[in-house]
């Protein structure tokens, strides 16, 4: 009788247990919640909604939509109080029925089939936990829509929940919009395409306000200025997503990454041009000085994207965390660095351009970053070589072209006066170089960057086997003296030229302002030109004549004279930009 009372207590507490707990929420934590598409009422639980006034809000970017046009959904609340589930739907002002469609972040949301109308209303999915998402809502078509208004159901735990969160309406305009397709995604990527739509104008409007701007130049405004490169980062309401936005001139790609340090990004996000010849997004991931591993594009939702008179734009909005080296958080710092450079057959090739930030920054906090300066090795290498070819080697080549003439007497280590100082100066114009070559190498430790380095390195290689060819040339009287002469002269007319060259695209990769060091550097090389053709007019008229010692002196004064008064103007130019490179 004792064995049986036992059992007849137990069996009483398990009917009380389960009658106690019979009013909690039996939620369908899979999303699964069409029954409720009528009236939003949550129809599984056996508890009302909450009468209080919701937590959670239901807005949209627009108060106005047109036929066929996107509108942004965003559905929040207080980053303390998230919610665990929701369904979401569009209904016409003064119906019930649902319309338009929805589209989704993959793997945030789960889209359902309402009143037998596909992708009508959006749930949560298992495990779902966020004060914050975001969907895109397209309206139909065609149709006779008036206004519409997005209403929502929110539940916050197993006995709180809210039903028929409505946004403010939206009103109809009569009017259609363009769409443009295509997105571009990482390689391999099994993520479906998002919605991409031509891209909104991007400006440094609220830039340090409510996001982290980043530009070359510095603080430039993409909506002003069509040689802006420029990204922006805002952290949405909630802090598990972030609006990224980026713009530059086209060469085939543009992109920004954050890392741990200031040499190569790590989490990386690119605008560029696919095979197909549509812009888009593509994810990737660097490990260092190495190929970009292509990543599966993720939560990116929000596309937009845009290619007109020669700018590239791509915007996004994406739930995909920060990753850095084991790390991944939003809430971090990161060096932020910009890349650009040309693509083929939508594979991005090496970059021709970047800049990084001078410091690590939160993308959470808003800022407008600053650049990295260019470091002192590299503004070494550029006055290094401004000297040497613009100065002691045009002076050395001038020495040895016009004023051969010059008195032979006093004589300097038992050479005429004008060959010591050629050799003398020519001599440091190659130690010069070399040390530039050495200092650059140094820092890159690559021979990318475009046209520049393999300048330079041509440059480099033709200056060392100059003196080795002096040195080798056979005696004045010699019958083959005139092969000396002419390849002597013919090589140092080269590397010359090839130093200018090099020189220009040099001050472009660090010229980020408004092209001042280029301007001035235009101005150096059209009046070393100018000096050189007032000699050589002045030299051909007195080539033919049978000249006397008193004629070829004067011939000596006036080529004295234009030197003395270019190298006056030489070092002018010169300083003018040692200073502008030392700025930058």
């Amino acid at each position: 009788m004792s064995r049986l009372k036992n059992n007849l207590i137990a069996m009483d507490l398990l009917v009380l247990l389960l009658l106690c707990t019979a009013p909690l929420i039996r939620g369908y934590r899979s999303g699964l919640v069409i029954d409720s598409c009528e009236d939003m009422q949550l129809h599984h639980s056996g508890l009302s909604p909450q009468t209080a006034p919701s937590p959670f809000t239901v807005t949209t970017e627009h108060k106005r939509y047109r036929l066929g046009e996107d509108v942004k959904v965003e559905l929040q609340g207080p980053v303390s109080t998230p919610f665990t589930g929701f369904l979401l739907e569009a209904i016409e002002g003064g119906s019930e029925t649902p319309v338009g469609s929805f589209a989704i972040p993959a793997g945030a949301a789960k889209l359902l089939t309402c009143s037998q109308r596909p992708n009508s209303a959006v749930s949560h999915t298992s495990g779902f936990n966020s004060s914050y998402i975001q969907v895109t809502w397209r309206s139909e078509p065609s149709g006779d829509i008036k206004a519409v208004q997005f209403r929502a159901s929110f539940v916050q735990n197993s006995t709180t929940f809210w039903v028929n969160v409505t946004s403010p309406v939206l009103t109809f305009t009569n009017a259609r919009v363009a769409r443009s397709a295509g997105a571009l995604t990482g390689s391999g990527s099994t993520d479906p395409a998002p919605l991409v739509k031509s891209a909104a104008s991007i400006s440094s409007a609220e830039c340090g306000v409510t996001k982290v701007c980043f530009s070359q130049p510095s603080n430039c405004d993409p909506a002003v200025s069509s040689s802006c490169y420029f990204m922006s980062a805002m952290m949405l309401p909630g802090g598990t997503a972030a609006c990224y936005q980026m713009t530059g001139p086209y060469e085939g790609y543009i992109a920004f990454g954050f890392s741990a340090d200031q040499s190569m990004g790590n989490d990386i996000y690119v605008c560029g041009m696919n095979s197909s010849g549509h812009v888009g997004v593509q994810h990737m991931y660097s490990t260092g000085q190495t190929t970009l591993q292509a990543r599966p594009l993720g939560n990116v939702y929000n596309v937009t994207t845009s290619l007109q008179n020669g700018v590239i734009s791509c915007s996004f909005t994406t739930t995909n965390i920060i990753s850095i080296q084991g790390t991944s958080d939003f809430n971090q710092s990161y060096y932020l660095l910009f890349v650009y450079g040309p693509s083929s057959n939508g594979q991005i090739q090496k970059h021709t351009g970047d800049f990084v930030s001078t410091n690590k920054m939160d993308i959470s906090t808003p800022v407008v970053v600053s650049q990295d300066a260019h470091p002192d090795i590299v503004k070494a290498h550029g006055a290094l070589m401004l000297i040497a070819w613009m100065t002691t080697g045009t002076l050395g080549m001038m020495v040895a072209r016009y004023l051969k003439k010059m008195a032979k007497e006093p004589r300097m280590c038992n050479k005429d006066l004008w060959f010591v100082v050629h050799v003398g100066v020519m001599c440091l114009t190659v130690a010069a170089t070399i040390i530039a070559f050495i200092l650059a190498f140094s820092h890159a430790k690559n021979w990318s960057g475009g046209a520049h380095p393999v300048l330079g390195c041509l440059v480099m290689i033709l200056s060392f086997f100059q003196p080795i060819g002096a040195l080798l040339r056979c005696g004045p009287q010699h019958h083959l003296r005139y092969l000396f002469n002419s390849s002597h002269f013919l090589n140092a007319v080269i590397i010359k030229s090839l130093a200018v060259a090099a020189i220009f695209t040099g001050l472009g990769r660090i010229d980020s302002s408004d092209g001042w060091l280029m301007k001035v550097m235009g101005g150096f090389l059209a009046w070393e030109a100018l000096f050189i053709i007032m000699l050589e007019i002045h030299d051909s008229k007195f080539k033919h004549t049978d000249s006397t010692v008193d004629l070829e002196s004067a011939i000596v004064n006036v080529d004295g004279l234009l030197i003395g008064l270019f190298f006056l103007g030489n070092l002018c130019f010169l300083v003018a930009l040692l200073v502008g490179i030392g700025e930058r």
